[in-house]
């Protein structure tokens, strides 16, 4: 179960870090002024539904145990420490030292913690697992009577667990585990000063040693009423490892798909929300030496991405600019004839309409259920969830318009649509921004 938990891991440090540092990547930028955006977990005298502010979390996810299993519960989370700079005469924003600039900047520290729970504890009551995280303060001195304070406050916290059984002749049973931040704040500022008493990015990975979970997107048929009946709050439980059934689920604070793995084009971390790898990286190259130097600055985290893309090989940032998964000319499928010496040519991109005349998205149609589907149709939109964009799941059921039927270069049908009820309709259709579905995802109205 090792790869499996690295995997959970890997795709657990992608939520840890999304939106920590934002492109530029430096204290001074504005949108670096308000940062931890997901999963974040307030201590309860700042929480408010007023503010949009949160203490706890839950999960429930369906899971299959064996009569010895153990439930392994991983918590990880960022703690924010100040970083303050004293220049030997008292606080500072910022000071240079050696020709090294050093930058008061809130920074992020990282906690795990894990707990072993025997199913057998977990169905006779709710197991409580508290936690703490004492305070902290050290000092570096950086030299010329300089010296970095960083502070952390005292975090504390308690997990807890509980499994029912399902109702019925299936067996199975509902995992429960809420997660809540106990931490106390002094009320002396905003939400900056709160933050340093919050669980940042706050997940938890399930493990079980024997048994499995059971997808939530895509259950076996006996178990969907009781996944409609999950209640998750704030994180989104999804399986590793498997689409249908797996020993480990990431409870994720970003709503994510069954099985997410991180790209191998991806050269590294740019903590940046929808990330899109080469515009990001190419943004980094074009800042200026000043910038860069503000950067490195600002974060260890930064310095090191900064130093990653500028000694970048050409070769991986090749890879980032796109990955040819399948060629019909490399398997031999639909060859195109031999051109004619004697019939001068102008050759088309692939990727213009003008490729392929044969190809008219507006007036063509595909047979579903019998039916013909073409630009113009309505359709009721049945999503499959195993594999698709894990927000599909709120559009079951709905009535959509087909504006256009389109092939890719993999030789695939997707249908792109619009929503009846959606008051924007003819302006997404007038700009020609469509959501997409292959044809088994769709039923004729």
């Amino acid at each position: 179960m090792t790869g499996i938990l690295d995997q959970a891991r890997a795709v657990g440090d992608a939520v840890l870090y999304e939106g920590y540092l934002l492109y530029p990547y430096r204290a001074s930028a504005r949108k670096n002024r308000v940062r931890w955006q997901w999963g974040v977990l307030m201590p309860p005298s700042y929480a408010s539904q007023e503010r949009g502010e949160y203490a706890t979390s839950r999960t429930e996810c369906l899971l299959e145990p064996r009569k010895h299993t153990s439930v392994h519960l991983t918590l990880r989370f960022l703690q924010a420490q100040e970083r303050l700079v004293h220049d030997g005469h008292g606080f500072v924003d910022a000071v240079t030292v050696g020709g090294k600039d050093y930058t008061t900047w809130d920074e992020a520290v990282e906690h795990e913690l894990t707990f072993v729970v025997p199913v057998a504890e977990l169905l006779a009551q709710p197991v409580e697992l508290p936690f703490s995280v004492p305070p902290a303060e050290t000092r570096e001195c950086v030299g010329d009577h300089c010296t970095l304070v960083r502070r952390s406050a005292e975090l504390t916290g308690v997990l807890t667990a509980r499994l029912d059984a399902l109702d019925g002749p299936f067996g199975g049973t509902r995992l429960r585990v809420d997660l809540r931040n106990t931490s106390t704040w002094p009320s002396d500022g905003g939400r900056e000063s709160a933050l340093r008493r919050a669980l940042l990015a706050a997940h938890v990975i399930l493990a079980v040693d024997s048994g499995h979970f059971l997808s939530m997107l895509d259950p076996p048929e006996w178990a969907k009423p009781a996944v409609e009946a999950c209640v998750n709050e704030r994180v989104w439980p999804v399986l590793i490892g498997g689409s249908s059934r797996s020993r480990v689920v990431l409870a994720s604070p970003i709503i994510l798909y069954d099985d997410p793995s991180i790209a191998p084009e991806s050269p590294g971390e740019l903590f940046d929300g929808t990330e899109i790898d080469e515009i990001l990286t190419l943004r980094t190259m074009a800042l200026t030496d000043e910038e860069k130097r503000e950067a490195r600055a600002t974060d260890p985290r930064a310095a090191a991405l900064v130093d990653r893309v500028d000694d970048l090989p050409q070769e991986l940032l090749d890879r980032l600019h796109g990955t040819v998964r399948y060629l019909r000319s490399v398997t031999g499928e639909n060859p195109e004839p031999p051109a004619d010496p004697e019939v001068p040519t102008d050759p088309v991109p692939w990727w213009d309409p003008g490729a392929d005349a044969s190809v008219s998205p507006e007036t063509d149609g595909i047979v579903v259920a019998g039916v013909r589907v073409a630009a113009g149709s309505r359709v009721r939109l049945h999503p499959n969830l195993r594999g698709a964009d894990a927000q599909d799941m709120f559009l079951t059921g709905r009535v959509a318009t087909v504006r256009a039927v389109l092939s890719d270069v993999d030789g695939d049908t997707h249908v792109a649509v619009t929503l009846d009820d959606d008051p924007g309709a003819d302006l997404q259709n007038a700009h020609g921004r469509f959501r997409y579905f292959s044809p088994d995802e769709l039923e004729p109205t």
